[in-house]
Protein backbone atom coordinates (compact mmCIF):
# COMPACT_ATOMS: atom_id res chain seq x y z
CA UNK A 1 0.00 0.00 0.00
CA UNK A 2 1.30 3.03 -0.53
CA UNK A 3 0.18 6.83 -1.06
CA UNK A 4 0.93 9.58 -4.07
CA UNK A 5 2.02 11.97 -1.51
CA UNK A 6 4.69 10.02 -0.32
CA UNK A 7 5.94 8.22 -3.49
CA UNK A 8 9.62 8.57 -4.19
CA UNK A 9 9.88 11.42 -7.22
CA UNK A 10 13.33 10.12 -8.96
CA UNK A 11 11.53 8.35 -11.66
CA UNK A 12 11.05 11.84 -13.14
CA UNK A 13 14.87 12.05 -13.08
CA UNK A 14 15.37 9.19 -15.61
CA UNK A 15 13.73 7.26 -18.26
CA UNK A 16 12.44 3.75 -18.18
CA UNK A 17 14.48 1.73 -20.46
CA UNK A 18 17.75 3.17 -19.23
CA UNK A 19 19.19 1.74 -16.06
CA UNK A 20 21.79 3.76 -13.57
CA UNK A 21 24.39 2.80 -15.25
CA UNK A 22 22.96 3.97 -18.30
CA UNK A 23 22.71 0.75 -19.99
CA UNK A 24 19.60 -0.01 -22.21
CA UNK A 25 16.89 -1.86 -20.39
CA UNK A 26 14.70 -4.24 -23.22
CA UNK A 27 11.52 -3.73 -22.83
CA UNK A 28 8.95 -6.88 -23.05
CA UNK A 29 5.53 -5.42 -23.10
CA UNK A 30 2.55 -7.82 -22.13
CA UNK A 31 -0.25 -7.86 -25.77
CA UNK A 32 -2.89 -5.62 -24.65
CA UNK A 33 -5.82 -7.02 -24.95
CA UNK A 34 -9.70 -4.66 -24.75
CA UNK A 35 -11.85 -2.27 -26.65
CA UNK A 36 -9.08 0.13 -27.16
CA UNK A 37 -6.43 -2.05 -28.17
CA UNK A 38 -9.27 -3.97 -30.96
CA UNK A 39 -9.99 0.18 -32.17
CA UNK A 40 -6.50 0.90 -32.72
CA UNK A 41 -5.90 -2.47 -34.58
CA UNK A 42 -8.64 -1.51 -36.76
CA UNK A 43 -7.49 2.10 -37.48
CA UNK A 44 -4.13 0.53 -38.03
CA UNK A 45 -5.45 -1.80 -41.01
CA UNK A 46 -6.83 1.20 -42.24
CA UNK A 47 -3.80 2.79 -42.53
CA UNK A 48 -1.15 0.18 -43.69
CA UNK A 49 -4.13 -0.37 -46.41
CA UNK A 50 -4.03 2.91 -47.31
CA UNK A 51 -0.04 3.55 -47.06
CA UNK A 52 0.79 0.48 -49.30
CA UNK A 53 -1.97 1.58 -51.50
CA UNK A 54 -1.77 4.82 -52.36
CA UNK A 55 1.31 4.52 -54.83
CA UNK A 56 -0.47 2.32 -57.22
CA UNK A 57 -3.68 4.43 -57.41
CA UNK A 58 -3.64 7.12 -60.78
CA UNK A 59 -5.41 9.54 -61.77
CA UNK A 60 -5.39 10.57 -65.80
CA UNK A 61 -3.24 7.99 -65.92
CA UNK A 62 -0.56 9.86 -63.04
CA UNK A 63 -0.05 9.31 -59.85
CA UNK A 64 -2.53 10.38 -57.17
CA UNK A 65 0.16 11.10 -54.77
CA UNK A 66 3.93 11.59 -55.37
CA UNK A 67 6.57 13.16 -53.66
CA UNK A 68 9.40 13.61 -55.78
CA UNK A 69 12.08 15.57 -54.04
CA UNK A 70 14.63 15.18 -56.27
CA UNK A 71 12.53 16.79 -59.10
CA UNK A 72 11.01 18.97 -56.95
CA UNK A 73 7.76 17.75 -58.32
CA UNK A 74 4.52 17.16 -55.84
CA UNK A 75 0.97 15.07 -56.73
CA UNK A 76 -1.48 15.87 -54.15
CA UNK A 77 -4.70 14.11 -54.79
CA UNK A 78 -3.97 14.50 -58.38
CA UNK A 79 -2.77 17.82 -58.49
CA UNK A 80 0.93 19.01 -59.15
CA UNK A 81 2.72 21.30 -57.42
CA UNK A 82 5.74 23.02 -58.00
CA UNK A 83 9.05 25.04 -56.23
CA UNK A 84 6.58 28.08 -57.33
CA UNK A 85 3.89 26.52 -55.38
CA UNK A 86 6.68 25.77 -52.52
CA UNK A 87 4.97 28.94 -50.10
CA UNK A 88 1.48 26.85 -50.28
CA UNK A 89 3.52 24.02 -48.71
CA UNK A 90 5.23 26.17 -45.97
CA UNK A 91 1.98 27.10 -45.11
CA UNK A 92 0.81 23.70 -45.06
CA UNK A 93 3.34 22.66 -42.72
CA UNK A 94 2.99 25.68 -40.71
CA UNK A 95 -1.18 25.01 -40.05
CA UNK A 96 -0.07 21.06 -39.18
CA UNK A 97 2.52 21.89 -36.62
CA UNK A 98 -0.32 24.65 -35.25
CA UNK A 99 -2.86 21.78 -35.37
CA UNK A 100 -0.43 19.02 -33.60
CA UNK A 101 -0.31 21.80 -30.75
CA UNK A 102 -3.90 22.55 -31.02
CA UNK A 103 -4.44 18.55 -30.42
CA UNK A 104 -2.30 17.99 -27.83
CA UNK A 105 -3.50 20.88 -25.67
CA UNK A 106 -6.55 19.71 -26.17
CA UNK A 107 -6.24 15.71 -26.39
CA UNK A 108 -2.43 14.99 -25.38
CA UNK A 109 -0.12 12.85 -27.17
CA UNK A 110 -3.43 10.94 -28.76
CA UNK A 111 -1.27 11.40 -32.13
CA UNK A 112 1.32 9.17 -31.36
CA UNK A 113 -0.53 6.54 -30.18
CA UNK A 114 -3.29 5.84 -32.46
CA UNK A 115 -1.66 7.91 -35.90
CA UNK A 116 1.65 7.60 -36.12
CA UNK A 117 3.66 5.88 -38.60
CA UNK A 118 6.36 4.54 -35.76
CA UNK A 119 4.07 3.46 -33.54
CA UNK A 120 1.31 1.69 -35.82
CA UNK A 121 4.23 0.01 -37.56
CA UNK A 122 6.30 -0.98 -34.17
CA UNK A 123 2.72 -2.04 -32.34
CA UNK A 124 0.78 -3.57 -34.63
CA UNK A 125 3.05 -5.11 -37.35
CA UNK A 126 6.65 -5.98 -35.93
CA UNK A 127 5.26 -7.11 -32.35
CA UNK A 128 2.58 -8.55 -33.41
CA UNK A 129 5.13 -10.79 -35.35
CA UNK A 130 7.19 -10.69 -32.28
CA UNK A 131 4.65 -12.32 -30.24
CA UNK A 132 3.73 -14.53 -33.33
CA UNK A 133 7.55 -16.35 -33.59
CA UNK A 134 8.48 -15.95 -30.33
CA UNK A 135 5.48 -16.12 -27.69
CA UNK A 136 4.67 -14.08 -24.90
CA UNK A 137 6.34 -11.22 -23.19
CA UNK A 138 7.81 -13.71 -20.18
CA UNK A 139 8.81 -16.14 -23.29
CA UNK A 140 10.79 -13.49 -24.97
CA UNK A 141 12.29 -12.34 -21.89
CA UNK A 142 13.56 -16.04 -21.25
CA UNK A 143 14.85 -16.40 -24.85
CA UNK A 144 17.27 -13.23 -24.70
CA UNK A 145 18.38 -14.60 -21.55
CA UNK A 146 19.30 -17.92 -22.82
CA UNK A 147 22.75 -18.63 -24.39
CA UNK A 148 22.50 -19.02 -28.22
CA UNK A 149 20.90 -22.44 -28.63
CA UNK A 150 19.63 -24.20 -31.70
CA UNK A 151 16.13 -22.76 -30.42
CA UNK A 152 17.53 -19.53 -30.23
CA UNK A 153 19.35 -19.30 -33.35
CA UNK A 154 16.02 -20.43 -35.04
CA UNK A 155 13.59 -17.87 -33.43
CA UNK A 156 15.71 -14.73 -33.71
CA UNK A 157 16.46 -15.75 -36.95
CA UNK A 158 12.97 -16.18 -38.58
CA UNK A 159 12.06 -12.96 -37.08
CA UNK A 160 14.70 -10.95 -38.44
CA UNK A 161 14.28 -12.41 -41.67
CA UNK A 162 10.41 -11.19 -41.48
CA UNK A 163 11.63 -8.02 -40.38
CA UNK A 164 14.13 -7.81 -43.16
CA UNK A 165 10.91 -8.55 -45.64
CA UNK A 166 8.87 -5.79 -44.31
CA UNK A 167 11.52 -3.33 -43.79
CA UNK A 168 12.32 -4.09 -47.75
CA UNK A 169 8.50 -3.78 -48.51
CA UNK A 170 8.01 -0.11 -46.47
CA UNK A 171 11.63 0.90 -48.45
CA UNK A 172 10.03 0.20 -51.89
CA UNK A 173 6.47 1.58 -50.60
CA UNK A 174 8.24 5.14 -49.29
CA UNK A 175 10.79 5.22 -53.01
CA UNK A 176 7.37 4.25 -55.13
CA UNK A 177 6.22 7.97 -53.13
CA UNK A 178 8.98 9.56 -53.78
CA UNK A 179 9.79 8.60 -57.81
CA UNK A 180 6.42 7.04 -58.63
CA UNK A 181 5.54 3.40 -59.37
CA UNK A 182 6.41 3.07 -62.60
CA UNK A 183 9.66 4.15 -62.33
CA UNK A 184 10.25 1.70 -59.21
CA UNK A 185 8.75 -1.43 -61.67
CA UNK A 186 11.45 -0.50 -63.99
CA UNK A 187 14.06 -0.38 -61.27
CA UNK A 188 13.09 -3.61 -59.60
CA UNK A 189 12.50 -5.09 -63.48
CA UNK A 190 16.18 -3.78 -64.76
CA UNK A 191 19.54 -5.49 -63.93
CA UNK A 192 20.86 -3.81 -61.10
CA UNK A 193 23.88 -1.98 -63.05
CA UNK A 194 21.42 0.19 -64.83
CA UNK A 195 19.71 1.36 -61.34
CA UNK A 196 23.29 1.16 -58.86
CA UNK A 197 21.55 4.46 -57.13
CA UNK A 198 18.43 3.54 -56.77
CA UNK A 199 19.17 -0.31 -55.34
CA UNK A 200 21.82 1.08 -53.20
CA UNK A 201 18.74 3.49 -51.88
CA UNK A 202 16.75 0.36 -51.23
CA UNK A 203 18.89 -1.05 -49.29
CA UNK A 204 19.60 2.07 -46.96
CA UNK A 205 16.16 2.56 -46.31
CA UNK A 206 15.54 -0.90 -45.80
CA UNK A 207 18.55 -1.08 -43.60
CA UNK A 208 17.27 1.97 -41.47
CA UNK A 209 13.89 0.41 -41.22
CA UNK A 210 15.14 -2.71 -39.88
CA UNK A 211 17.59 -1.20 -37.30
CA UNK A 212 14.73 1.12 -35.80
CA UNK A 213 11.98 -1.64 -35.45
CA UNK A 214 14.63 -4.50 -34.79
CA UNK A 215 16.98 -2.63 -32.02
CA UNK A 216 16.19 1.11 -31.81
CA UNK A 217 12.26 0.45 -30.97
CA UNK A 218 10.87 2.71 -28.24
CA UNK A 219 14.09 5.02 -28.05
CA UNK A 220 12.75 6.74 -31.55
CA UNK A 221 9.85 8.39 -29.24
CA UNK A 222 11.97 9.29 -26.35
CA UNK A 223 15.66 10.36 -27.93
CA UNK A 224 14.97 11.30 -31.60
CA UNK A 225 11.01 12.51 -31.60
CA UNK A 226 10.98 16.15 -29.86
CA UNK A 227 7.35 15.78 -29.70
CA UNK A 228 7.15 13.80 -26.49
CA UNK A 229 9.35 17.33 -25.15
CA UNK A 230 6.78 19.82 -25.98
CA UNK A 231 4.27 18.35 -24.12
CA UNK A 232 5.69 20.26 -21.20
CA UNK A 233 5.06 23.36 -22.64
CA UNK A 234 1.58 22.12 -24.83
CA UNK A 235 -0.47 20.72 -21.63
CA UNK A 236 -2.13 22.10 -19.13
CA UNK A 237 -4.77 21.29 -16.20
CA UNK A 238 -7.51 20.94 -18.52
CA UNK A 239 -5.42 18.67 -21.69
CA UNK A 240 -7.08 15.34 -22.15
CA UNK A 241 -4.63 12.81 -21.35
CA UNK A 242 -4.52 9.00 -20.42
CA UNK A 243 -4.72 9.72 -16.58
CA UNK A 244 -4.32 7.69 -13.60
CA UNK A 245 -7.35 8.80 -11.14
CA UNK A 246 -5.38 8.99 -7.72
CA UNK A 247 -8.30 10.39 -6.04
CA UNK A 248 -10.00 7.06 -6.66
CA UNK A 249 -7.39 4.66 -6.59
CA UNK A 250 -5.23 5.76 -3.18
CA UNK A 251 -4.25 4.62 -1.35
CA UNK A 252 -3.56 1.32 -3.23
CA UNK A 253 -3.70 -2.20 -1.79
CA UNK A 254 -3.75 -5.85 -3.23
CA UNK A 255 -7.40 -7.56 -3.82
CA UNK A 256 -8.59 -9.53 -0.78
CA UNK A 257 -11.70 -11.78 -2.22
CA UNK A 258 -14.65 -11.53 0.18
CA UNK A 259 -13.47 -8.93 1.64
CA UNK A 260 -14.93 -5.23 2.41
CA UNK A 261 -12.79 -2.84 0.80
CA UNK A 262 -11.78 -0.11 2.95
CA UNK A 263 -8.87 1.68 0.55
CA UNK A 264 -8.60 2.85 -2.95
CA UNK A 265 -9.48 0.94 -5.70
CA UNK A 266 -5.90 0.51 -7.22
CA UNK A 267 -5.56 -3.25 -6.66
CA UNK A 268 -1.71 -2.42 -7.30
CA UNK A 269 -1.25 -5.71 -9.89
CA UNK A 270 1.21 -3.65 -11.94
CA UNK A 271 -0.71 -4.60 -15.17
CA UNK A 272 -0.98 -0.73 -16.27
CA UNK A 273 2.99 -1.06 -16.37
CA UNK A 274 3.49 -4.78 -18.03
CA UNK A 275 1.49 -3.84 -21.04
CA UNK A 276 3.21 -0.47 -21.00
CA UNK A 277 5.78 -0.26 -24.31
CA UNK A 278 7.73 2.49 -22.73
CA UNK A 279 7.81 0.53 -19.46
CA UNK A 280 6.27 3.62 -17.41
CA UNK A 281 3.94 3.32 -14.36
CA UNK A 282 0.84 5.70 -15.31
CA UNK A 283 -0.06 5.78 -11.76
CA UNK A 284 3.17 8.25 -11.05
CA UNK A 285 1.22 10.78 -13.48
CA UNK A 286 1.98 12.28 -17.10
CA UNK A 287 5.22 11.34 -18.09
CA UNK A 288 7.37 12.39 -20.96
CA UNK A 289 7.84 8.18 -22.34
CA UNK A 290 3.92 8.26 -22.29
CA UNK A 291 2.47 8.00 -26.09
CA UNK A 292 -1.34 7.71 -25.47
CA UNK A 293 -1.28 4.11 -26.69
CA UNK A 294 -4.15 3.15 -23.85
CA UNK A 295 -2.58 0.04 -23.60
CA UNK A 296 -2.93 0.38 -19.69
CA UNK A 297 -6.18 1.64 -19.87
CA UNK A 298 -7.57 -1.90 -21.42
CA UNK A 299 -4.97 -3.44 -18.70
CA UNK A 300 -6.46 -2.16 -16.07
CA UNK A 301 -10.70 -2.12 -17.10
CA UNK A 302 -9.28 -5.87 -17.47
CA UNK A 303 -8.17 -6.18 -13.64
CA UNK A 304 -11.33 -4.15 -12.65
CA UNK A 305 -13.81 -6.13 -14.33
CA UNK A 306 -12.14 -9.35 -12.65
CA UNK A 307 -12.47 -7.71 -8.92
CA UNK A 308 -15.98 -6.61 -9.61
CA UNK A 309 -14.80 -2.94 -9.25
CA UNK A 310 -15.79 0.30 -11.80
CA UNK A 311 -13.73 0.18 -14.57
CA UNK A 312 -11.90 3.57 -15.60
CA UNK A 313 -9.48 4.14 -12.85
CA UNK A 314 -7.07 4.74 -15.77
CA UNK A 315 -8.72 6.51 -18.62
CA UNK A 316 -8.92 9.62 -20.90
CA UNK A 317 -9.35 12.62 -18.56
CA UNK A 318 -7.87 16.06 -17.46
CA UNK A 319 -6.14 16.29 -14.41
CA UNK A 320 -8.95 19.49 -13.17
CA UNK A 321 -11.34 16.51 -14.42
CA UNK A 322 -10.05 14.25 -11.42
CA UNK A 323 -8.76 16.48 -8.79
CA UNK A 324 -11.40 18.96 -8.93
CA UNK A 325 -14.23 16.81 -10.31
CA UNK A 326 -14.51 19.33 -13.12
CA UNK A 327 -15.76 18.66 -16.79
CA UNK A 328 -13.36 19.09 -19.40
CA UNK A 329 -13.88 22.59 -20.28
CA UNK A 330 -12.92 24.86 -23.63
CA UNK A 331 -10.04 27.00 -22.41
CA UNK A 332 -9.08 30.57 -23.49
CA UNK A 333 -6.11 29.24 -24.62
CA UNK A 334 -7.74 26.42 -26.60
CA UNK A 335 -10.10 29.01 -28.17
CA UNK A 336 -6.65 31.02 -29.19
CA UNK A 337 -5.27 28.14 -30.96
CA UNK A 338 -8.35 27.00 -32.42
CA UNK A 339 -8.70 30.71 -33.83
CA UNK A 340 -5.00 30.70 -34.89
CA UNK A 341 -5.78 27.19 -37.08
CA UNK A 342 -9.26 28.69 -38.21
CA UNK A 343 -7.26 31.62 -39.87
CA UNK A 344 -4.35 29.86 -41.38
CA UNK A 345 -6.71 27.12 -42.72
CA UNK A 346 -8.49 30.02 -44.70
CA UNK A 347 -5.47 31.41 -46.04
CA UNK A 348 -4.44 27.83 -47.33
CA UNK A 349 -7.98 27.57 -49.28
CA UNK A 350 -7.64 30.93 -50.76
CA UNK A 351 -4.11 29.95 -51.72
CA UNK A 352 -5.17 26.59 -53.54
CA UNK A 353 -7.99 27.78 -55.10
CA UNK A 354 -6.69 31.06 -56.45
CA UNK A 355 -3.43 28.62 -57.40
CA UNK A 356 -3.43 29.07 -61.42
CA UNK A 357 -2.39 26.42 -63.86
CA UNK A 358 0.19 28.36 -65.23
CA UNK A 359 2.87 30.05 -63.69
CA UNK A 360 3.87 33.09 -65.58
CA UNK A 361 6.82 35.66 -65.74
CA UNK A 362 7.51 38.56 -67.82
CA UNK A 363 10.76 40.33 -67.35
CA UNK A 364 12.27 43.36 -69.16
CA UNK A 365 16.04 42.20 -69.95
CA UNK A 366 18.32 43.30 -67.83
CA UNK A 367 20.74 46.19 -69.41
CA UNK A 368 18.85 46.97 -72.13
CA UNK A 369 17.54 50.69 -73.07
CA UNK A 370 14.09 51.31 -75.38
CA UNK A 371 14.90 50.42 -78.90
CA UNK A 372 13.49 53.55 -81.65
CA UNK A 373 11.77 51.51 -84.80
CA UNK A 374 10.31 53.07 -87.61
CA UNK A 375 7.06 55.08 -87.57
CA UNK A 376 7.70 56.26 -84.27
CA UNK A 377 7.77 53.16 -82.38
CA UNK A 378 9.86 52.59 -79.15
CA UNK A 379 10.61 48.53 -78.01
CA UNK A 380 11.58 46.99 -75.18
CA UNK A 381 12.89 43.37 -75.34
CA UNK A 382 11.66 41.24 -72.25
CA UNK A 383 12.43 37.78 -70.86
CA UNK A 384 9.54 35.21 -70.26
CA UNK A 385 8.95 31.50 -68.72
CA UNK A 386 5.94 30.03 -68.89
CA UNK A 387 5.53 26.79 -66.21
CA UNK A 388 2.77 24.13 -67.23
CA UNK A 389 1.60 22.90 -63.94
CA UNK A 390 -0.71 20.61 -65.48
CA UNK A 391 -0.66 17.20 -67.84
CA UNK A 392 -2.07 18.42 -70.83
CA UNK A 393 -0.06 20.85 -73.67
CA UNK A 394 -1.17 24.36 -73.33
CA UNK A 395 -1.35 26.88 -76.31
CA UNK A 396 -1.08 30.30 -74.83
CA UNK A 397 -0.66 33.89 -76.04
CA UNK A 398 0.17 37.88 -75.12
CA UNK A 399 -2.40 40.48 -75.12
CA UNK A 400 -2.05 43.82 -74.17
CA UNK A 401 -3.94 44.42 -71.43
CA UNK A 402 -3.90 48.33 -70.72
CA UNK A 403 -2.15 49.95 -73.50
CA UNK A 404 -2.07 50.09 -77.19
CA UNK A 405 0.44 48.05 -78.81
CA UNK A 406 1.84 45.14 -80.02
CA UNK A 407 3.41 42.10 -78.36
CA UNK A 408 6.08 39.68 -80.62
CA UNK A 409 7.61 36.59 -79.73
CA UNK A 410 11.48 36.13 -80.93
CA UNK A 411 11.63 33.05 -83.04
CA UNK A 412 7.87 31.40 -82.63
CA UNK A 413 4.40 32.16 -84.01
CA UNK A 414 2.85 29.84 -81.19
CA UNK A 415 3.27 29.42 -77.54
CA UNK A 416 2.97 26.04 -76.88
CA UNK A 417 3.90 24.79 -73.43
CA UNK A 418 3.87 21.06 -73.10
CA UNK A 419 2.61 19.33 -69.57
CA UNK A 420 4.71 19.03 -66.42
CA UNK A 421 7.11 21.58 -68.59
CA UNK A 422 8.49 24.90 -68.85
CA UNK A 423 8.95 27.12 -71.81
CA UNK A 424 10.98 30.10 -72.00
CA UNK A 425 12.02 32.80 -74.73
CA UNK A 426 11.73 36.49 -75.41
CA UNK A 427 9.25 38.85 -76.57
CA UNK A 428 9.68 42.56 -78.02
CA UNK A 429 6.53 45.06 -77.06
CA UNK A 430 6.14 47.68 -79.50
CA UNK A 431 4.45 50.69 -78.04
CA UNK A 432 3.73 54.25 -79.96
CA UNK A 433 6.48 56.68 -78.64
CA UNK A 434 3.23 59.64 -78.06
CA UNK A 435 1.93 56.80 -75.78
CA UNK A 436 5.13 57.12 -73.45
CA UNK A 437 4.53 59.94 -71.01
CA UNK A 438 7.20 58.51 -68.31
CA UNK A 439 10.60 56.96 -67.59
CA UNK A 440 8.92 53.94 -66.96
CA UNK A 441 5.40 53.48 -68.24
CA UNK A 442 3.26 50.39 -66.10
CA UNK A 443 1.83 47.83 -68.39
CA UNK A 444 -0.29 45.03 -67.86
CA UNK A 445 -0.21 41.57 -70.36
CA UNK A 446 -3.50 39.34 -70.63
CA UNK A 447 -2.37 35.91 -71.07
CA UNK A 448 -4.61 33.80 -72.59
CA UNK A 449 -5.81 30.29 -73.37
CA UNK A 450 -7.83 30.31 -76.19
CA UNK A 451 -10.79 32.78 -75.22
CA UNK A 452 -10.07 32.25 -71.49
CA UNK A 453 -8.08 34.99 -69.75
CA UNK A 454 -5.90 33.13 -67.15
CA UNK A 455 -3.80 36.04 -65.52
CA UNK A 456 -2.57 39.40 -66.18
CA UNK A 457 1.22 39.91 -65.54
CA UNK A 458 2.59 43.57 -64.59
CA UNK A 459 5.75 45.04 -66.04
CA UNK A 460 7.15 47.89 -67.03
CA UNK A 461 8.31 50.22 -70.52
CA UNK A 462 11.51 51.88 -70.66
CA UNK A 463 11.01 55.11 -72.71
CA UNK A 464 12.78 58.59 -73.25
CA UNK A 465 10.71 60.47 -71.34
CA UNK A 466 12.28 62.08 -68.03
CA UNK A 467 10.35 64.84 -65.90
CA UNK A 468 11.32 68.35 -65.94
Amino acid sequence: MSNTSSQDKSFRDSIATIDEKGKRVWMFPQKPKGWYYNARTWLSIVYLVVFFSLPFIKYNGHPLFLINILERKFILFGQIFWPQDFFIFGLGMIIFIVFIALFTVVFGRIFCGWVCPQTIFMEMVFRKIEYWIEGSAKEQAILARKPWNSDKIFKKGIKWLVFWVISFIIANTLLAYIIGIDELREIIASPISEHTGGFIALIIFTTVFFFVYSWFREQVCLVVCPYGRMQGVLLDRNSIVVSYDHVRGEPRGRFKKNQEREIGDCIDCHQCVNVCPTGIDIRNGTQLECVNCTACIDACDHMMDAVGLEKGLIRYASEANIADKKPNTFTTRMKAYTAVMVILLSVEAFLLTSRTDVGISILRAQGQLFQEQPNNVLSNLYNYKLLNKTYKEKELRFVPENFEGKIELVGKQKLMVPGESDVSGTLFIYIDRDDIKERKTKLKIAVYEGDKKIEVIKTSFLGPFTAG
